[in-house]
This record gives structure tokens, C-alpha cells and sequence, in this order.
């Protein structure tokens, strides 16, 4: 590193925070305002320190993404799928950044017809994402929307598919969620409220009319609920979903009578949830009623929805998470989770047996992909481990055969599966829960402590992590490092219960399960503390803060990527994007037991005078999920706090939100610079 280069000094200016005659003093709440020039400037100067500090680093960087980019088939495209009587698929040419949208009528020998080729539609933008695709029943016409900004605010757009016309109706401030009615002319979307961007209403618009004249179809007043609207894979129903983190509620309507009033499938219950499916004359419903907490299938005749007519079809099983469904005409696939590991079952509706995919490696990932065609015996799958590219699998529920329909390429020529080993292991956390590790590695490891070890996790939301393939790890795991996903309460990796006890009161779980496994690899002669390193981002990066509260020695250096730092201040604060529909996985601070308990982990809130790891924190100047002002008072206090001299850099990207950057490549860009943090700290040269 260049030494003698100056690091930004934020000002203070004490604020005074009241809560139950509880006083915290921000110096530097003073950051929460974008639009002050100040601010502007220190987020800058705080860039500019980066790049200084890292300046010896640039020509890594460059050779990192050169060579991540080279793993990449930049002409790559999709695997297509058969949609009411079109194939279509998404592709990439190379040496561009964004995906192209086409469809073949028929057969996929037919003609291509470009639905949108966004990179012509990302031109003069520095942030550009297409969402929300949906096209007529006739397919003529498709919805789609538009953010150019990276706050996840939409405009919502029409195109004529037959005569490449973009209609002239354009609704702004939307969320990009969009379905047609049978009838190809009503369109049903969500809005967003404009400050806190909670999706609270669906409306209705008529082709071709002003949508300022679109009518309200459904307004959710309790600010702890979002909105949703969709159409059922059986194409009868127009279906609105309400949801909270506890609760859920269902509204129905007749996809062929889009003028008639939704109906209410089950009115909402306090920590009752349920989702639908329709098929035939009864809908499927997946939920945790009567204490189901893994939950259980159950299924109703679509004449009499409430509650008291459902029906069990796969029982509550306190060993199995059933996770999701997915319906044929002939069969009914359930994905599951078991031991930490993903299932996928088949049920012939004929009642013949029910059998299971069967997957044999100790650690992988499987899921059901793209089944939009309800006819039909093929059902299309992905499969990935942490050393087997990704693969689409048509599987022919019938015959019990499969195709294998694409597998991930790894160019360059020098990737081989076999080079790799995967293991699982299961740390034992303080209370006795035993927590699993996803690991890759290259064989002849040793372990002799000198390892290089990077740990990942999450544990929020109920989100699984599970044991994934990248091509961009390669970087590291060929010069020598140990990859790692920590399984830590929080997560739904081992069932509902394992989410359970990582939230509310019980959230300081999925900080101490990290801090043991950080214990048992170091225990297990993986690696040291001089060679660990810990990553998270957004919920994840309010992991990396408790911890390194916590167990700073454990860690030479933490990666934080769009940190949710400042938990008290942004759960009292209400205007701010999700937070008063976060009340029940972080507690509502405005009830003292859990204002207690969050300031207590609170990272910005517990920053203290000590040594910390070397920190590489990102932000983006336009995230709407973690506004970037956390990480940045995070970072100013850090500096103004801690007793070492170990580096502590804010990387801001001012034209970006909370998925960092847009293109395909330019997120390979960011990418680089993690990696070439951590093979700094190693003193490995590229």
C-alpha cells in the first residue's frame, strides 16, 4: 500500500436520539441527506481514498477481470421454453452487457423475432434493468418496465409485438409487476408508494386509454404488508397476493371477467400463511395452518375457499421443509429440503407412486426452473454443486429419463470437476446445535492452518443458502484458497424452526453460529485467523458488523456489501423503504424489549475502541433497501473509533442501488476489486 495517504475525516455533528429515556448520540446522522452537497462530497472523497490507497492493486483488478471474463461464454443463451405456442429464450452477443428477449413461433427452427434488445434500450444510461415481462394471451402485445436508476422504481411500458410500435401508454413510479386478463386489453399492476416504495395498490388499465384514469383495484392500508398480482399457470384466475413476514392474504378473480370484483380466497390471520395453485375445479394450497411450521399441502374445491374447507394432502412432517409446488396436468412436483439438502418429488396424479430426483453428491443445489406449460410430461430442473457448473435438465416424468439441456461452459480450457472437492462438515455452535459448512477446495489441500479461507452467510429472511457453482471463485480457489458457506440460523437451510430461532429475540443466534464456524475451521486446521475471511452483504452485512463487534480477532479481513448497519435508527424511522414491513423478523424498536435487544447488536451502535480486520465495505449512492447512508456513518465511525491502522475502505458507486451495477460485466468490475482486497491481504500476485 502507498503509505502517508490521508483518510476522509467526517465532521461532527451531534444528534440527539431519543428513545424510553434512552439517549444515543450520531455524530453522524448528518449523512442522511443525498441531496446535500457535503455529503456528495464526502461520499467522494471517501472514493478517492479508495482508489489512492488501492491504486497498486489497478493492475490486478484488470487482470482478475480479464480473467473471470474469459471463463464466460459472452454469446451464451438460454436454454428456450415453450409458452402458449412460442419458444423463447434470452440471450447475450459478446462484447455487450445486457440481455436480448426473442421468441421463435412454433418450432425453434422458425424466424427470431426480437422482443427487446436491451442493450440499445440501456443506451445513455449508466444503470439500466428491464423487469416484468408479460405477454397477451394473444401474443400481441407485452408489458414490460423500466428502471434507470437502481431504487427499483419502474415505469411500466406496452409493446406491439407484431409491428415493434411501443404504445404510447407509459405509468410511471410503478414496481414492474404486471399480468394481462384473458380478454388481451386489461393490464392489472402494483404501485408503489413514492417514499417508502412499499408496494401498497393494484390498479387497472385499459389498453390504449390515459392511465391517468386507471382505476384502484385493491389498497393495502397496513403498512406492514406488500402487494403482488399474477395470473395462475391454469390461466382461469387473476390472482392478488398480499404478504407480510408472518401472514399472508389471497384475493381472487376470473382471469375471462376482468371488470368483476376480486373475492378474498381466505382472509388474513395473524401468522397464517398460505400460497395457492390452481388446478382443475380446486386450488392447491401450500401453508403452516393448524402449527404446520414446515408446512403442509392441503387443497380446497374452487366454489368455497375459507380455511375450514381445506383438506390435507401431504401431511406436516417436523423432519421436512416443503418449500414450493409446481403443477402439471398429470403430476404434481413438490420440492422439499431435508437435512440441509434440496428434494424434488413427483406424485402422478393416477395415484401410480411417488418417487424422488435422485441426487447423490454430498453438497448441492436443486431446483425446479421455467414450467410455464401446463400440458405436458417434461418437467425442466437445475442442478449445480460447488464444483459442477450449472445444468438445465428436461426430465421426462413419464419415462423417468432425462436430457441433459445445457451445462454451464467454462472457457479457458483449463477447468476440470475433478480438480475440486467438496465436502460438508457440521460445526458444533456454543448451545450444541450442530451447523453445517459448504466448502470447496482444490485437491492436495493441507491443513496446516496456512490456508486462506473465505466464509460466506447470510441468515435472514428465512433464505437458504445453498451450495452453489461460480465460475468467478475459480480466481481463488486456483491460487489456493478454501471457499465456504456458513449455514447459520436464520436461514431456512434445515427447516422452518432453523429460521425461527435466528430472529427477533433470538437474532444474536446467527452471530455466534457464524463466529463457531469461523472457530471450528480454524479449529479443524483450514486455516488461522491471519488467513480467515468473512463475507456478507445487505442482512449479511449486518452479520459481518455484529461479528466483528463481537470476535474481531477471528478475522485479517470482512467483506461488507451494502451493510444494514444502523438497525435502531432505520427500524424507528418509518419513511424508509421496508421497515414497517420488517417489524416481525427484527422486532418494532417502538416496544422497548425490542428496542433493547437490537441496540445490543446493532453494529453502528456498538462500534467500539479496539483493533477490527482490514474492511472492504461497498455502497450504492441510489440503493432503496439499505439506504447507502449505513455503511457510510458505519465507516465514519469506524474510523473516528478503532485502535488499529488496518485498512477500512468505503467503495460508493454513485450511479448504482442496492444490486450494484447493472451490466453483466461491469458487475465483474466490482467483483475484481473484492478479490483483489483479499489476494492483497495474502500477498499473492497477479
Amino acid at each position: 500500500m502507498i503509505k502517508n495517504i490521508k483518510a476522509p475525516v467526517a465532521k461532527i455533528y451531534p444528534k440527539t436520539l431519543q428513545k424510553f429515556e434512552d439517549i444515543r448520540i450520531d455524530n453522524y446522522f448528518w449523512l442522511n441527506d443525498r441531496n446535500n452537497p457535503e455529503v456528495i462530497a464526502y461520499l467522494k472523497a471517501e472514493n478517492a481514498y479508495y482508489k489512492k490507497s488501492t491504486a497498486h492493486t489497478k493492475k490486478m483488478q484488470t487482470n482478475l477481470f480479464k480473467e473471470m471474463k474469459a471463463r464466460i461464454k459472452e454469446d451464451d443463451e438460454s436454454v428456450p421454453y415453450l409458452y402458449n405456442g412460442y419458444y423463447y429464450s434470452t440471450r447475450y452477443k459478446k462484447g455487450q452487457d445486457y440481455p436480448i428477449y426473442s421468441r421463435r413461433k412454433g418450432s425453434l427452427s422458425a424466424k427470431e423475432e426480437i422482443i427487446f434488445d436491451c442493450n440499445k434500450l440501456a443506451k445513455g444510461h449508466n444503470y439500466f434493468q428491464l423487469s416484468g415481462l408479460s405477454v397477451s394471451n394473444d401474443n400481441k402485445f407485452a408489458t414490460f418496465a423500466i428502471d434507470t436508476l437502481g431504487r427499483r422504481i419502474y415505469t411500466l411500458q406496452i409493446k406491439n409485438l407484431e409491428t415493434g410500435e411501443i404504445l404510447p401508454d407509459k405509468i410511471e413510479n410503478v414496481t414492474g409487476n404486471s399480468t394481462w386478463a384473458n380478454d388481451n386489453k386489461t393490464i392489472f399492476y402494483t404501485r408503489q408508494d413514492e417514499k417508502t416504495l412499499r408496494a401498497d395498490a393494484v390498479f387497472k388499465h385499459k389498453l390504449g386509454t390515459n392511465s391517468e384514469k386507471d382505476s384502484l383495484v385493491y389498497f393495502e392500508k397496513d403498512d406492514t404488508f406488500s402487494v403482488s398480482v399474477y395470473k395462475e399457470k391454469s390461466k382461469k384466475y387473476i390472482v392478488i397476493g398480499c404478504s407480510s413476514t408472518l401472514t399472508t392474504e389471497y384475493r381472487i378473480l376470473l382471469a375471462d371477467k376482468p371488470d368483476d370484483k376480486f373475492m378474498v380466497f381466505q382472509k388474513r390471520v395473524r401468522g397464517l400463511e398460505y400460497s395457492i395453485s390452481h388446478y382443475g375445479n380446486d386450488f392447491y394450497i401450500m401453508t403452516n395452518k393448524d402449527k404446520a411450521y414446515n408446512f403442509k399441502l392441503m387443497k380446497t374445491s374452487e366454489s368455497v375457499t375459507g380455511k375450514e374447507n381445506w383438506k390435507d394432502v401431504i401431511a406436516h412432517d417436523e423432519a421436512i421443509l416443503l418449500e414450493e409446488i409446481d403443477i402439471f396436468k398429470d403430476y404434481l412436483v413438490v420440492s422439499e429440503r431435508s437435512n440441509g439438502l434440496n428434494k424434488i418429488r413427483i406424485i402422478p396424479w393416477n395415484g401410480k407412486g411417488s418417487y424422488f430426483l435422485p441426487f447423490e453428491s454430498e453438497t448441492y443445489t436443486a431446483y425446479t426452473t421455467t414450467n410455464v406449460d401446463f400440458d405436458t410430461d417434461i418437467l425442466r430442473y437445475g442442478y449445480q454443486s460447488m464444483a459442477t457448473p450449472a445444468s438445465v435438465i428436461d426430465f421426462n416424468m413419464k419415462t423417468k429419463t432425462k436430457e441433459i439441456k445445457k451445462e454451464q461452459l467454462v472457457l479457458g480450457g483449463s477447468f476440470d470437476k475433478n480438480n475440486y472437492i467438496e465436502e460438508r462438515i457440521w460445526a458444533n455452535a456454543i448451545d450444541g446445535t450442530k451447523i453445517p459448512i459448504s466448502m470447496v477446495y482444490r485437491k492436495g489441500l493441507n491443513k496446516n492452518r496456512k490456508n486462506p479461507l473465505l466464509l460466506y452467510a447470510y441468515g435472514s429472511y428465512g433464505a437458504s443458502m445453498d451450495a452453489y457453482f461460480s465460475t468467478t471463485r475459480l480466481s481463488l480457489l486456483d491460487r489456493g484458497f478454501v471457499y465456504a458457506i456458513a449455514h447459520i440460523r436464520g436461514g431456512e437451510d434445515l427447516g422452518r424452526k432453523w429460521y425461527e430461532n435466528g430472529k427477533l429475540l433470538k437474532k444474536k443466534n446467527t452471530f455466534i453460529d457464524f463466529i463457531d464456524c469461523s472457530k471450528f475451521v480454524i479449529e479443524k486446521g483450514y486455516t488461522s485467523p491471519e488467513h480467515l475471511y468473512a463475507e456478507g452483504g445487505s442482512a449479511g452485512g449486518l452479520l459481518m458488523g455484529a461479528v466483528i463487534n463481537m470476535a474481531p480477532d477471528l478475522y485479517h479481513g470482512v467483506i461488507a456489501q451494502v451493510p444494514f448497519v444502523d438497525v435502531v435508527t432505520t427500524m424507528l424511522d418509518e419513511t424508509i423503504p421496508l421497515t414497517t414491513g420488517e417489524y416481525d423478523e427484527w422486532g418494532n424498536p417502538n416496544v422497548k424489549k425490542y428496542y433493547d435487544y437490537m441496540k445490543s447488536y446493532s453494529p453502528y451502535d456498538n462500534v467500539k475502541p479496539q483493533a477490527y480486520p482490514n474492511l472492504y465495505i461497498s455502497t450504492g449512492l441510489h440503493d432503496s433497501q439499505v439506504q447507502y447512508w449505513e455503511p457510510a456513518k458505519w465507516v465514519a465511525k469506524l474510523r473516528a473509533t478503532k485502535t488499529d491502522s488496518n485498512h477500512l475502505f468505503l467503495d460508493v458507486n454513485m450511479d448504482a442501488g442496492h444490486g450494484g451495477a447493472s451490466g453483466r460485466f461491469e458487475a465483474l468490475k466490482e467483483l475484481s476489486k473484492e478479490f483483489s482486497f483479499l489476494l492483497d491481504l495474502e500477498k499473492i500476485e497477479i
